[in-house]
């Protein structure tokens, strides 16, 4: 059999395939011919094709190619080519070549020249008529019905126009001769009347009765195509005699002919005749009647004459027979029906109405009254319906129908459209529905971002959306013509992409510590599993690879923000504000847009700047230089006017790195921009006072950035009178009742920041000086700003003058919500300030102490003591949003694909409330603190009264008991509370030595640092290294080691001893003893931790620049990718987990100590050190680590060396931690069925610790009581079949005994095991002798107590285990080794002291006797009594 082609297959496949099929001989599927081309006159007919049949050569597939010769062409070249036509032309030699180019000239001059103006003297002229009208009658089309003529009259199909016009002329007589000639006529009657049904070819039927009139051709057959000269003539020949023959038979012949031939003809080609029949009916007039009565008898109006079937209709009638009367009731019914639904209609159809010749009712439905909305059934789950302002519809509300919420087929009587209808409204071809579409989506979704929604609707409208495709929706739309269509999908697009109220409050935090620093609004990154893992590196596929790969579905589904970057929105963007010049809301929502894409990532905000044209749009179109008042009061355009969101952008661009910074300052002139604003009042600025404090606002937020990198600070010594005067006039002019008095504030909070940004810049002036001076060729130093220090030693004057006011005027209840706002910012502008003068060569120590010791007394000290600042502390546990337990009451609506900050309803939160919010004036204050008491240790001892006030210290307790989560929504916040306590610890640090009171509450700030410490979010690498080595691991800080805390625990050790003195219990060295020797190698432990944590270096350093105000080192102020925090939760496990990535995972734990890297010995018993000191005097701080991660993580002791545990520290140290893990409250709490952090379960954990035992152990009782301790009855069987079905080897050297174990026997044995194949394993394993006694005391108690309660268990159970518990204890009935036989049979309780670890019945109770007997047939008495040997 020959194989058939395959698409792989090449060329040399096909090639031997095709020889093959040769060599068979087969027949081909298939013939080719070639057609003999009669243009070049080559012959053909039945005589050639005869002749192939008989020529095999003939029959082969030869492939030919038309005009290819024969043979190859010569290289001679080619004659030249001969015109075909030249031959038939005559020329003359002697012609004159012009003249026979104008001869046959065909160009338009030569057209023209020949044109011969037509004579119109004999033509009469007539004038047009003279009516009263002063204007010509316009042609209406409710007149057409009675003006128009057949269409046969006019030559088929014309207009109404045209029709009407041809109407007029007949009715003047001016209808040309060949229109008159096709005038119908009435036809006459026939000789015989025929029945409607069996004629297949008539046109009407006749008012008076059913005669027919024959048509002289046929309709269905022309005689085309016959190839006879006569063709038409043969037709009209075979038609009349086919039409005599029909007069000539009687209706009852002509039925029984018609069904004869019905059925042999097929169904198909009868369908097809009876449509040509009614394509032909529909085409033309019925003869005899006007257009009038055609359109009246086809409407179904009342008339005397019967209306004429349809042709179809008749086709069925005739075949059908009884079906006909059916189909003739049916139509009665839908006529009926119609009349019944022409009576409901509110508007009625007239006959004059186009295309409403015949009423369909279904179509007309909609034109009813609508039914009444639903009353019941209302509380469960409905469609949400929404109004074009987005609220939601209640289901069972009545509006009116002129609101226009009714345009809908699903559930007509409420009102509202569904997100499934606003989608296809959105792509309709009408304009003002697209619009109206996307509008009422943006609307939607401000509410939707706003919360409104939570609480009525089910799931995320955003998810709901995002998944359904909104984004190409509006992307799509975005490419619209129509400016009011690209309006609404701007501001649908800026409804889904941001939310005003997070930016609100970003700007609020701008002035707050290290406020302009913002994290990147970005979704967190999944990792992917990677499929091409065992493949070499040349051959993997990079990450730009696989994103490139993925399609724009994939990518926005992911990130919203960049699948829209993806789909080309900037320079769409670009073309809007560029080309289309659109309203100022669009203008605005744009600006919007570009701003949140800007926050998303340094990445997203580089291709907003390198977009073609689109910064320089911004900045000549929204920041120009100069710009003129408006005329207008309501501004119809903001082109060419400077905007606040214009600037504002700038200002996000500029976060994400110095160098876009350094691009927008120097390529797009921003600094002749910030000059511009600020050199002039905002009174000067010719706008409107709003909008020009905002954007001088935006100016100085802009201007501070760029000083936070060191840059534009040159504009500081040019604009330095402006700065001085705007600080002034605002001091002089502040008026609480002013209604502009937020934006004046918010004016003031940015300058202080840019005076503070500038002061952290010019301290860096000498050492950047100093750097440049020393350094070789290979370094390259930042160059130092060109603002020194002594450009800003004139500003604290003033400005101490405005904070002693501000201090004063809280005194004042109208003042007070003012200062409260101000204060924050000048006191982050002295901290700043006295930072960098200890770092300066002018440095003054006795002037500078002085100076403190005046600021202390006269404005620290009466701040602390205030009664406003006292109510703010009082607010800290209420503010907190480390504290917080309930959300608040308004749920935003996110997605994980753009995530955001959660803000709406911030103006009721007291968290962020300027005169309320505890946050920015604590953290400032305290700032301030720890820089004085670094500088002036003596006024420490007067600033501990903050520390040791109860509302702090009952804010500190609550935070030792929170777990607050890490998100989006709240980390913008957690920062900021994360920089209070920081400080608070800090400053605890400076007053525990020399204070006693603080010392007191050592412990209490110690675990806050503990707490603090996994908390910290990226970006505070530095906080995290600072608390390390400062407070961690400071003795100060853990009284317990020198205030009697080990020898408490001795004495709790030995008491227990004592207890316990007459049981064996392993040698041990008290817990006491090992938390002395820890505490007494504190400094060595820090040190082991902070060279794991050197990994972090680069983000330390990062971090500390930025925090310490290093500007000319700082790289971005946009924060690291918001991941997880800086330190995982179980960070004292670290050292212990990095030796066994290193050792126990690629040796397979066969290492011994010596082939462990250098120090791991002792590395390893520096952290059993710390988590001892942790579990005993520190255990809120392990709280958050799960119980089975703790025991997960110590089984890395077992796993990372083949003897490490056998080391006499370790062992001392892992036998305490065993003993604290195996507490009682500890056991209740340890569940070993949730996996383990990194782990898929702990069951794969235990099969490793199996495996090692078996290879490593040599029976040590501490792996054997890690090895017993899951196998508790509560927790998985899988464990349980592991140990006595793959590892049952290992029982013989599991020789822990139950006091040593330290864990009562039961949580063992009970309750009683349900497990079938493992009851069968125990006794598989007692019967074999696996498990004896001596061997695993524990285990073999636990074998026993669960057969004997499974073999005289007389509960329910199905027919298998009540046989396996039958046939197992006959076996044990009749086994040879009486003493387990009795072990079996007598066992009744674990019991600790006896020697056998279990107690025995003397005899066996009635009941099981008795059950005994039952089974295994024997007389009474004869179990009864006990075998000597027990």
């Amino acid at each position: 059999m020959l194989r058939r082609p395959k698409p792989t297959d090449s060329e040399a496949d096909l090639l031997k395939d095709q020889q093959e099929f040769i060599k068979s001989g087969s027949l081909s599927a298939a013939t080719v011919f070639r057609r003999p081309d009669k243009r070049r006159g080559e012959a053909g007919g039945d005589a050639e094709e005869a002749h192939n049949d008989h020529n095999p050569e003939s029959q082969r597939d030869v492939v030919t190619i038309e005009d290819l010769p024969d043979e190859l062409p010569s290289l001679t070249p080619a004659p030249p080519k001969k015109s075909r036509f030249k031959n038939s032309r005559v020329t003359f030699e002697d012609e004159d070549a012009g003249e026979r180019l104008d001869r046959h000239d065909t160009h338009i001059s030569a057209v023209l020249s020949k044109i011969v103006e037509r004579d119109t003297s004999s033509i009469p002229i007539s004038l047009p008529e003279v009516t009263g009208m002063a204007f010509p009658k316009v042609l209406h089309r409710s007149a057409t019905g009675t003006q128009q003529v057949p269409l046969p009259a006019i030559g088929g199909k014309k207009s109404i126009f045209a029709r009407q016009i041809a109407a007029q002329r007949l009715k003047d007589g001016k209808l040309p001769s060949h229109f008159m000639s096709q005038t119908p006529q009435k036809p006459k009657p026939s000789v015989q009347n025929l029945p409607t049904q069996t004629n297949l070819d008539m046109d009407l039927c006749d008012h008076a009765g059913d005669r027919v009139a024959p048509i002289s051709s046929s309709r269905l057959v022309s005689g085309e195509g016959l190839g006879v000269a006569n063709s038409l003539d043969d037709t009209r020949r075979i038609h009349r005699e086919n039409q005599q023959k029909l007069l000539a038979m009687s209706p009852s012949e002509i039925l029984e002919e018609q069904k004869k031939l019905l059925c042999q003809l097929d169904p198909r080609l009868v369908e097809f005749v009876r449509s040509r029949r009614a394509e032909n009916s529909s085409c033309k007039h019925p003869e005899g009647k006007s257009s009038e009565e055609s359109v009246r008898i086809s409407s179904g109006s009342s008339s005397d004459a019967a209306p004429c079937p349809k042709p179809k209709e008749v086709g069925m009638e005739a075949a059908e027979g009884e079906e006909g009367e059916e189909e003739e009731e049916e139509d009665e019914g839908v006529s009926l029906r119609c009349v019944m639904i022409e009576k409901e209609l509110p508007v009625k159809p007239q006959k004059e109405w186009v295309h409403m010749d015949q009423v369909e009712p279904d179509k007309l439905e909609w034109m009813g009254n609508l039914p009444a909305p639903r009353k019941t059934r209302t509380k469960r789950a409905m469609q949400a319906r929404f109004d074009f302002n987005g609220i939601l519809i209640p289901p069972t509300e009545d509006l009116p129908t002129h609101l226009g919420l009714h345009h809908h087929g699903e559930e007509p009587e409420r009102a509202g459209y569904s997100l499934q209808e606003l989608f296809l409204l959105s792509r309709s071809q009408l304009i003002q529905q697209r619009t109206l579409a996307l509008s009422t989506l943006g609307n939607i979704l401000s509410k939707a971002r706003a919360g409104e929604y939570h609480s009525t609707l089910k799931g995320s409208i955003l998810s709901t959306l995002l998944d359904a495709g909104l984004l190409f929706l509006l992307r799509f739309a975005l490419d619209d013509g129509v400016e009011g269509v690209m309006s609404a999908a701007v501001h649908a697009l800026r409804a889904l992409l941001v939310c005003r109220e997070d930016e609100e409050c970003l700007d609020l935090t701008f002035s707050w510590f290290r406020g302009l620093a913002t994290f990147p609004l970005m979704p967190s990154q999944e990792e992917e599993e990677e499929e091409d893992e065992h493949l070499d590196e040349i051959l993997k596929v990079t990450a730009k690879e696989k994103e490139e790969r993925k399609t724009d579905h994939d990518v926005a589904q992911q990130d919203v923000i960049k699948g829209l970057l993806r789909m080309k929105l900037l320079p769409r963007l670009r073309y809007i504000l560029e080309v289309v010049r659109p309203s100022p809301r669009v203008v605005q929502d744009i600006l919007e847009v570009l701003t949140r894409i800007a926050r998303h990532s340094s990445s997203s905000a580089t291709q907003v700047i390198d977009c073609p044209r689109l910064m320089e749009t911004v900045m000549s179109e929204f920041l120009p230089t100069t710009w003129t008042t408006p005329s207008l009061p309501l501004l119809q355009s903001v082109y060419g006017r400077p905007l606040a969101c214009a600037m504002k952008l700038l200002r996000i661009l500029a976060t994400s790195g110095r160098h876009a910074c350094a691009r927008l300052l120097n390529s797009f002139s921003v600094r002749e921009r910030l000059s511009c604003l600020l050199s002039a009042e905002p009174s000067e600025l010719l706008l409107e006072p709003y909008e020009a404090l905002s954007v001088t606002t935006e100016a100085y937020r802009m201007w501070a950035v760029a000083a936070g990198y060191g840059q534009a600070c040159d504009l500081y010594i040019d604009l330095y009178p402006a700065l001085v005067r705007a600080l002034q006039s605002f001091h002089r002019t502040l008026a609480p009742s002013d209604p502009l008095l937020q934006p004046q504030l918010q004016r003031v909070l940015a300058l202080l920041a840019l005076l503070t940004q500038v002061t952290h810049t010019a301290g860096c002036h000498q050492e950047l000086h100093a750097d440049m001076v020393s350094s070789t060729g290979d370094e390259c130093p930042p160059p130092p700003p060109p603002v020194s220090w002594i450009h800003v030693t004139g500003l604290p004057a003033s400005l101490l003058g405005h904070l002693k006011s501000f201090v004063k005027g809280l005194d004042h209840q109208v003042q007070r919500d003012v200062s409260l706002t101000l204060l924050p910012a000048y006191l982050l502008y002295f901290a700043a300030f006295y930072h960098q003068l200890t770092k300066q060569s002018c440095f003054k120590p006795v002037e500078t102490l002085y100076e403190l010791e005046q600021l202390a007394s006269e404005v620290l000290l009466p701040l602390i003591s205030h009664g406003a600042v006292q109510d703010l502390i009082k607010n800290l546990k209420s503010s907190s949003v480390v504290c917080r337990e309930q959300s608040t009451s308004v749920h935003p609506d996110t997605s994980p694909s753009l995530p955001g900050l959660a803000c709406p309803g911030w103006r009721d939160c007291v968290v962020l409330m300027a005169s309320s919010c505890p946050f920015p004036l604590l953290t400032s204050l305290t700032l301030l603190l720890e820089t004085v008491a670094c500088i002036h240790k003596g006024l420490t001892c007067k600033f501990t009264g903050l520390l040791v006030s109860e509302p702090v210290v009952c804010y500190l307790r609550s935070i030792t008991q929170a777990t607050p989560t890490l998100s989006h929504t709240q980390a913008w916040l957690l920062r900021h509370e994360h920089h209070l306590i920081y400080l608070l610890v800090c400053l605890a640090y400076r007053s525990v030595p020399i204070d006693a009171q603080v010392a007191k509450l050592a412990p209490l700030y110690h675990q806050v640092a503990l707490a603090l410490l996994p908390w910290l979010l990226p970006g505070s690498e530095h906080l995290a290294h600072d608390l390390l080595s400062t407070v961690i691991f400071s003795k100060d800080f853990i009284s317990e080691s020198h205030s009697g805390g080990p020898e408490a625990i001795e004495l709790g050790e030995l008491k227990l001893h004592e207890e316990t003195s007459h049981h064996t219990s392993p040698s041990l060295q008290t817990v006491g003893a090992l938390l002395r020797e820890a505490c007494h190698n504190l400094p060595s432990i820090r040190g082991c931790f902070l060279t794991h944590l050197a990994h972090l270096e680069s983000s330390v350093q990062v971090s500390q620049d930025a925090l310490l105000g290093r500007n000319p080192w700082i790289k971005s102020h946009l924060l690291p990718e918001l991941t997880g925090p800086t330190l995982p939760s179980d960070w004292p496990y670290l050292p212990l987990l990095s030796l066994y990535e290193k050792t126990g995972v690629s040796g397979g734990g066969g290492l011994t100590v010596e082939q462990l890297p250098h120090g791991a010995l002792q590395t390893v018993t520096q952290c059993l050190q710390w988590l001892l000191v942790l579990e005993v005097w520190r255990e809120e701080a392990l709280r958050v680590v799960l119980p089975v991660a703790k025991l997960a993580r110590l089984s890395c002791v077992f796993l990372c060396s083949s003897d490490l545990f056998l080391e006499k520290p370790i062992q001392k140290l892992t036998w305490g931690l065993f003993r604290l893990l195996t507490r009682p409250s500890r056991l209740d709490s340890m569940d070993l069925n949730i996996p383990p952090p990194g782990l898929a379960s702990f069951q794969d954990l235990y099969s490793a610790l199996l495996t090692q035992y078996e290879a490593v152990s040599f029976g040590d009782r501490l792996f054997g009581c890690w090895i017993l301790l899951p196998l508790q009855r509560k927790y998985s069987t899988t464990m349980r079949l592991a140990m006595f079905g793959e590892h049952v080897g290992s029982l013989r050297s599991l020789g822990v005994t139950p006091d040593q174990l330290s864990i009562p026997m039961e949580r063992f044995t009970s309750p009683p095991e349900d497990s079938l194949p493992l009851v069968h394993l125990y006794f598989r394993s007692l019967v074999t002798g696996s498990l004896k006694p001596c061997w695993c005391p524990v285990l073999y108690v636990v074998a026993l107590a669960h057969v004997n309660t499974f073999v005289f268990s007389q509960d329910a159970a199905a027919q298998e285990v009540d046989a396996a518990r039958h046939n197992m204890l006959r076996k044990i009935y009749y086994m040879t080794d009486e003493v387990l036989k009795n072990h079996l049979l007598f066992f009744r309780l674990p019991k600790r002291d006896s020697k056998l670890g279990f107690d025995t019945y003397d005899q066996l109770p009635p009941i099981r006797a008795k059950y005994l007997d039952s089974v295994v047939g024997l007389q009474n008495g004869h179990c009864s009594d006990r075998a000597e040997e027990q």
